[in-house]
């Protein structure tokens, strides 16, 4: 089988600065707050983004067609159907830019780091500034820190991956 099969995964990235953001932008972008939900965002083609309460993040896109998420702070959770050609969904932090086509993962920004975790599927991860990229698989994960040369990939714990879904109220 040639590519990558883009299933379901989870990525965590860490940073500093929320949904407030990008409410002004659901309407001009395709998106709607799903009723008694407001941290979750329906937009348009599928695309679905679940935002940790207070978190902080900026829509990317022409129109109303949603390519990505700017993420300050806190966490998301973004199920982005398989696109057409090569364009990637991508969640770009200070420290990381994690692309994927057709998968589903959580960002987590913090102020020093940036952590991604695949639950299913494949992830992309690289530094904003180039370098390396690495390509994670299911149970992976990797921290993206300042300073840091490698990008190394490790197994999570279950309870680290439990830690960042409940926050997310999955």
């Amino acid at each position: 089988m040639k590519g990558r099969a883009w299933i379901t995964c989870f990525v965590i990235i860490c940073a500093t600065v929320g949904v407030d953001v990008a409410s002004a932008q659901q309407s001009t972008m395709g998106c709607a707050s799903e009723p008694n939900t407001a941290q979750t965002l329906r937009c348009r083609d599928g695309l679905i983004i679940v935002a940790e309460d207070g978190a902080k993040f900026t829509l990317q896109g022409r129109g109303s067609e949603v390519s990505g998420v700017d993420l300050q702070s806190k966490a998301v959770l973004v199920d982005a159907p398989r696109q057409k050609g090569k364009s990637r969904f991508q969640v770009i932090t200070p420290q990381a830019i994690a692309a994927v086509r057709g998968t589903k993962w959580a960002v987590d920004a913090q102020q020093s780091r940036t952590s991604v975790l695949v639950l299913s599927g494949q992830v992309a991860v690289r530094r904003p500034k180039g370098g390396g990229e690495v390509v994670l698989g299911a149970g992976d994960g990797v921290d993206v820190e300042p300073g840091t040369d490698a990008l190394v990939v490790k197994r999570w714990g279950q309870p680290r991956i439990d830690a960042l879904l409940a926050r997310l109220r999955q």
